[in-house]
């Protein structure tokens, strides 16, 4: 015999969604009322030093591995990145920089979905003008993507003096298929060296020659090549390698690969992507999903 559900009235089931909404108004009410502590405690209005990549991507990790049933992950990571970046603006009001020499869609639709419509959206000719523009700012963000094609040159030597701005994050964080706002991106801001994830750390490398052999010989450290230019005297890469391997043993690497002489400089690190392999039901109803 099959089971018979107890009959739940529509009004019943309305009044259940009306007490949930409110209850999540309240909350985000009373997560407000302990940011303005934290103002009070960390005077960030004054230093705008907000942001927190590792406990960012801490959250987001646990969002995605706690998340089950008929809500589409998109909806939860979007609603907790906006909660996140809004809540980041009260703390120390910021902008977001956009690189749109490769179209302004994809880096707003990137801008709209992890910092939300009450962070301003400024959109820029080319990264190294979102760079000049973090540098300049008190507290702002700059968003641009990884590969920028040879007509940016070595971008990324913008980044190697201690004092200029660094990437902080890699978005989207959370990797799966069919990500609404799937285009990749570098954030950058001033060094937020206190609060830096160090899971993946980018190396600017000059180097004196390009030899086939670099990229095996780095890929044993777990190392790889995201991006090189031509300069006087030689070429710059920009390297991603784990945050456990060394500066020296990166060079060592280089060096005995027949690259000459390499002159290294970190210019930011981010958290490794957290992956979601595709949903499987949970068994019964073929709608509910987790994440595995």
């Amino acid at each position: 015999m099959s089971e018979t559900l107890p009959k739940v009235d529509l009004a019943t089931l309305r009044q259940e969604i009306d007490r949930i909404d409110e209850a999540m108004h309240r909350l985000l009410m009373e997560r407000g009322e302990i940011i303005d502590q934290l103002i009070a405690v960390k005077k960030t209005q004054e230093s705008g030093s907000a942001f927190r990549p590792g406990r960012e991507a801490d959250m987001m990790r646990r969002l995605a591995a706690r998340h089950k049933g008929i809500l589409p992950l998109d909806t939860a990571e979007s609603i907790l990145r906006v909660i996140i970046a809004t809540f980041t603006y009260v703390q120390a009001p910021y902008r977001v920089h956009a690189d749109i020499s490769g179209g302004d869609a994809p880096m707003r639709d990137s801008a709209r979905f992890h910092f939300g419509f009450t962070v301003p959206y400024v959109p820029h000719a080319s990264a190294a003008e979102v760079i000049a523009a973090v540098a300049a700012s008190k507290g702002d963000l700059g968003i641009f993507r990884p590969d920028q094609g040879t007509a940016s040159g070595a971008w990324w030597e913008r980044l190697a003096a201690p004092e200029a701005p660094k990437v902080i994050a890699r978005l989207p964080f959370i990797k799966r298929p069919d990500h609404p706002a799937a285009t990749p991106v570098f954030v950058v801001s001033k060094p937020v060296a206190d609060a830096a994830v160090r899971e993946i750390v980018l190396v600017s490398a000059r180097v004196e020659r390009w030899r086939e052999t670099i990229p095996a010989a780095i890929s044993a450290l777990g190392a790889e090549v995201l991006g090189s230019a031509g300069t006087p005297g030689g070429l710059s890469l920009l390297l991603s390698i784990p945050g456990t391997v060394t500066l020296s043993a990166l060079g060592e690497a280089l060096t005995g690969a027949g690259a000459g002489r390499a002159h290294l400089a970190e210019i930011g690190s981010h958290a490794a992507r957290f992956a979601v392999p595709e949903a499987q039901p949970t068994g019964g109803d073929a709608s509910t999903f987790t994440v595995r």
